[in-house]
């Protein structure tokens, strides 16, 4: 029975998974093994950390909303629950972009409640 080498495929694999880890430190970029175990976790941090992006992305608006709030002596809960009585429904984006781009209008937001 013949047997296969598998050199050309084997050679290939490593080549392409080489090139995925290149300029990774140390063992990670050059090493075959290492740097499958490098791409495995790189794969699977990038997952969680597209839906950690969200979550940061919210806390600053928030931030900036309730830093843009304090000279109106108010805080970010009171203020969001005011604009919830009122019926004014402006997401935390637009609010957070107003308040760090046309801090005029956000003033004239933040009088009207």
């Amino acid at each position: 029975m013949t047997r296969v080498k598998r050199g050309v495929l084997k050679n290939k694999t490593r080549k392409n998974i080489l090139k995925q880890t290149k300029g990774f430190r140390f063992g990670r970029g050059t090493k075959k093994i290492e740097a499958e175990n490098a791409l495995m976790h790189a794969g699977a941090y990038s997952f969680a950390h597209r839906r950690d992006k969200k979550a940061d992305a919210r806390s600053l608006w928030t931030t900036r909303i309730n830093a843009a709030v304090r000279p109106f002596e108010l805080s970010y809960s009171k203020f969001v629950d005011k604009l919830k009585k009122k019926n004014i429904e402006i997401d935390r984006k637009i609010l957070s972009d107003l308040a760090q781009n046309n801090p005029e209008t956000f003033a004239r937001i933040v009088k009207s409640i």
